[in-house]
């Protein structure tokens, strides 16, 4: 090729780069935009925060609940609808600790995940828990209208504070529908001597994902998460739910991917490394894809550092304060200076573009965090071309 032809081979790509930068930009979420800049930070644990409030049985039953047969008190998320402003005041408290980003209180707020406190388990009366248990549960009426209920109504409650709060500082915060994994595993047999059975399908499983999904959406949270994965195969089905809902609705919304790894780095059930479990989510091209729960900040630094070089999208971190500790006051290890200490050492380190904290960690524990990375520099990492940011293709199982 000719100098000429050369020159205007050039010009032709610099224009196209130059192209591609400007869509990237018009179609960049607002919350890349901020990753790109800053570490962005997210709250910490509902449950945690929640237990220190004092509340008993009576007050996770409301007169809604009133009649139910069995304990309720350890299902936090229905507090969502029992117990709003107090939920709401959890909120509030994250987000003028520092946070960016609020998590839903929806961690277990799917239908098969609620049938364990309002279903009588067919074990105690020698049957057990199998695909057509579990088909009546995704069927039901009543479970499927608590889980709806439960997400649309926390996705409102964080909505109203995150632009009250937003409004105020004049700095935009974000909502994230939390999407948690569920009380059974499509990777594994819960029976020893059947290692082929498995209590529930993949179908079923995507089912009652598509019903948390729909009632996040129109509580209009801002992204949807998928987090303290142990199963894979379960977050897949969760992924697949996501991209359905967003097919048939004509709705897209950035997604985050965070997992929970056990000492060995793998994930807990699948027991996939972190390379594998990238590879294994990185065609949905999440905003971000991370690690949280499981740990304490120490332990995980080695899996996370695995991850940033592997990933080429943003990188979450919410570990928690440390291993289990029933004597202290969170019932986890490490204080605020704590975790503010091991995670700006992650900043430095250069890992990380989002930051906060799972059990253990209360406001205190974020405000330390956020005012421990303020300044600091966010990881950096290989940019997409503009028409696939977000586009988020994912694909079913064969």
């Amino acid at each position: 090729m000719g100098g000429f032809a050369k020159n205007v081979a050039g010009i032709a790509t610099l224009k196209a780069n130059r192209k591609k930068k400007k869509m990237k930009r018009a179609h960049q979420h607002p919350l890349e935009k901020i990753l790109e800049n800053r570490i962005a930070i997210i709250d910490g644990a509902m449950g945690t925060t929640i237990r220190s409030y004092g509340m008993t049985e009576s007050d996770i039953r409301g007169d809604r609940f009133k009649n139910s047969t069995k304990g309720l008190l350890n299902n936090g998320d229905l507090f969502s609808l029992t117990k709003p402003e107090m939920i709401g005041d959890i909120h509030r408290r994250f987000l003028e600790a520092g946070a960016d980003i609020i998590e839903t209180n929806t961690f277990g707020a799917t239908s098969i995940t609620q049938s364990e406190f309002f279903v009588d388990d067919p074990r105690e009366h020698g049957g057990r828990k199998d695909p057509a248990f579990y088909q009546k549960i995704i069927d039901d009426p009543f479970l499927g209208s608590l889980a709806s209920d439960i997400n649309e109504q926390s996705a409102r409650q964080c909505r109203e504070w995150a632009d009250r709060v937003g409004t105020a500082t004049s700095r935009q915060r974000f909502v994230a529908g939390a999407i948690g994994p569920l009380t059974v595993s499509l990777s594994n047999s819960p029976d020893a001597d059947d290692p082929g059975f498995r209590v529930v399908t993949f179908d079923q499983v995507k089912t009652a994902y598509i019903q948390q999904v729909r009632a996040l959406i129109a509580g209009g949270v801002d992204l949807l998460l998928v987090e303290t994965i142990f199963d894979s195969l379960n977050a897949k089905a969760a992924l697949v739910a996501i991209r359905e809902v967003f097919d048939e609705d004509g709705k897209k919304l950035p997604i985050m991917i965070s997992a929970a790894v056990g000492r060995g780095g793998e994930t807990m059930i699948s027991a996939q490394t972190t390379e594998a479990f990238w590879n294994a989510v990185h065609h949905v091209k999440p905003l971000s894809v991370g690690l949280n729960c499981s740990l304490g900040p120490d332990l995980m630094y080695p899996f996370l550092e695995e991850l940033s070089e592997k990933a080429d999208v943003a990188i979450s971190c919410y570990p928690n304060a440390g291993l289990p500790n029933p004597l202290s006051k969170t019932g986890f290890d490490l204080g605020p200076q704590d975790m503010a200490r091991y995670l700006g050492d992650f900043a430095r380190a250069g890992l990380i573009n989002i930051a906060g904290g799972c059990c253990g960690n209360t406001p205190e524990h974020i405000a330390a965090i956020a005012q421990a990375l303020e300044g600091q520099p966010p990881r950096k990492w290989g940019t997409r071309p503009a028409e696939e940011s977000f586009s988020h293709e994912i694909e079913s199982p064969a």
